[in-house]
């Protein structure tokens, strides 16, 4: 039998990590390891069409399997491509190996064409970035590398030349044991008996929750029930903690709703549970605050927190809820749920009103009729910018779906690559990108990937001709809106001429039937969508300066936008409000 090389060694190890693809574009340096996945049946070669894609696809992949998943790129160029996905999947906490590719090892540092340095490179937007410059560092560093990106949830890049990938590897006995899943952190004792001593000194107690909540729905709302705490999100939160949530008050920062801005700033205990909500200015500086994360490094690092709990969200409430004293007075928490339903009343019209006869399309209104028709387990990939707040605002959690965007990164046109990643993991469930016309169009020609693998992703892509959020941001700055328009082309030509199916929307009367037929179709479809381009959002609680902004710029319209079925579960949650 003939001797492994290192490009062969690199690819087992990461079947052996449980990889299952590696998405990138193909190139001279890479060509070994490509050659080598070509050989080996349990791990494809996905091609894509740009090698940021590659990166954002494996980062969704991530996160929607919780697997170790990975991406490459060519020497110079072509690895320097993946760094926008990789920035995305490192704050998203994913863990992505990221392979860069190259040039050769006797060229290093003198010049050579395409010559760049990975290593360096990739440092800030990975835990781990190393060069192999010997066959004898494998397979310890991949290993490292790979404990690294699953041990820490984030991305770890491994810098390989060609010339070394097709040397002979040494012997594949020095391989050890992998570690492919991350342990649960239970707290310290004594940070769990000053917790204790603080709620149960609390009268009031509200509960502000991230991404650190998934799989701790139950224990969350076991302990909002035990101290009638209202329980407030921030966007990574919402899938995770707003259904069956009687508790529910809404999100707070920028693009919030409801009353969760008042129930942080009401109490006199804020709980923070796993996130790291990054605008300081939406949080109290005037009420004890308790930060409970699995990653120490963010604890205190957006407010003055007077206790912080090094821990799983999950462990952290099993040893937390039997210990603390039950609280009986409802009146704080049945306060800020009439203040959550009022404010709800306010803006629910927003999308209701004469939508029948509006064009262009209210955005709103195509969020919320997506919702309805969607799947109940169907993955949700929403661009950066008015789409974050269309999917905030309408996109109904049930437990079973799942809604992925660049919401640590910020960056544009994450949803389409994303929704490729989604997609390889179960081409049956629905995969609904919501996208932009300025995200879509600045990486659509992977659109071109969906074809060329028949994935059924849909695409609903709310075409304003502008870049919305920018627009946004102008106005707040009393700034005239510049540089903000887009030129589109019918976007559902163009997908019919890519050879998929393209459905045009200019009035709301065919929206819901153009959404159904895009949804039973077999294969990749993308509906155009004509919205309204003054159709902005505001944040609940905005500052003198913003409000005169928009007074220096009051020849656009701003909506406050909708809120879609959360009214509903508000109006329901009322319910256990006692009447006088």
């Amino acid at each position: 039998m003939a001797k492994q090389n290192v490009a062969e060694q690199f690819v087992d190890i990461l079947v052996r990590a449980g990889v299952r693809r590696l998405y990138g574009v193909v190139g001279d340096s890479l060509n070994p390891v490509v050659d080598a996945i070509r050989r080996t049946p349990d791990i494809d070669w996905i091609q894509v069409r740009h090698e940021e894609v590659a990166a954002f696809a494996a980062g969704a992949e991530a996160q929607i399997t919780g697997r170790l998943t990975a991406c490459a790129g060519s020497c110079g160029p072509g690895n320097l491509h993946l760094i926008n996905g990789l920035y995305d999947a490192h704050r998203s906490m994913a863990p992505v190996l990221a392979l860069a590719s190259h040039i050769p090892s006797s060229e290093i540092g003198l010049g050579y064409f395409q010559e760049t340095h990975p290593d360096r490179l990739f440092s800030e937007c990975s835990h781990y970035s190393e060069l192999i410059s010997n066959p004898r560092q494998m397979p310890r560093l991949l290993q490292t590398a790979i404990q690294h990106a699953v041990g820490q949830s984030g991305v770890s890049v491994v810098s390989l030349p060609g010339d070394i990938a097709s040397e002979p590897a040494p012997d594949t006995a020095l391989q050890t044991a992998l570690v492919t899943s991350r342990p649960t952190v239970r707290p310290g004792d004594t940070e769990i008996d000053a917790l204790v001593r603080m709620v149960d000194e609390a009268d009031r107690v509200t509960l502000f929750c991230g991404s650190g909540t998934a799989g701790a729905h139950p224990e969350v709302m076991q302990f909002a029930e035990r101290v009638k705490a209202p329980v407030g999100h921030a966007l990574r939160g919402k899938e995770w903690i707003q259904y069956d949530n009687p508790f529910d008050v809404g999100m707070s920062g920028l693009l919030g709703y409801g009353a969760a801005y008042e129930a942080t700033h009401e109490c006199d205990l804020l709980i923070l549970l796993g996130t790291d909500f990054p605008y300081n200015a939406f949080l109290p500086d005037d009420v004890k605050i308790v930060q409970v994360d699995v990653r120490p490094e963010r604890l205190g690092r957006r407010s003055k927190l007077d206790l912080a709990v090094w821990g799983d969200v999950r462990e952290t409430l099993r040893c937390l809820t039997p210990r603390v004293r039950a609280k009986t007075d409802r009146r704080f928490l049945d306060k800020m749920l009439k203040k959550h339903a009022d404010a709800l009343e306010g803006v629910v019209k927003a999308y209701t009103r004469k939508v029948e006869k509006h064009v262009p399309i209210h955005p709103e209104y195509v969020a919320s009729v997506l919702d309805e028709l969607a799947d109940d387990d169907a993955v949700f990939t929403v661009d950066t910018g008015m789409c974050n707040v269309w999917a905030a605002r309408y996109i109904t959690p049930n437990g079973r779906r799942r809604i992925i965007g660049s919401f640590s990164h910020g960056s544009m046109a994450n949803a389409l690559p994303q929704a490729i990643g989604a997609q390889f993991t179960d081409r049956r469930r629905q995969v609904i990108s919501m996208s932009g016309d300025g995200g879509f169009s600045m990486l659509m020609g992977d659109f071109l990937t969906l074809v060329q693998y028949d994935l059924p992703v849909k695409i609903v892509l709310f075409n304003n001709s502008s870049l919305g959020m920018v627009e946004l941001e102008m106005l707040v700055s009393g700034l005239p809106s510049y540089g903000t328009t887009n030129h589109n082309p019918d976007f559902a030509a163009v997908a019919r001429a890519a050879g998929a199916y393209g459905v045009r929307v200019e009035k709301p009367k065919q929206l819901a039937g153009a959404l159904k037929d895009a949804f039973k179709h077999k294969g990749p479809a993308l509906v155009d969508i004509v919205t309204d381009p003054n159709a902005l959002s505001i944040p609940p609680k905005i500052s003198r300066e913003m409000v005169s902004g928009f007074a220096l710029s009051a020849s656009k319209i701003v909506l406050d936008g909708g809120v879609g079925r959360m009214l509903q579960m508000a109006r329901s949650n009322l319910r256990n409000v006692p009447r006088p």
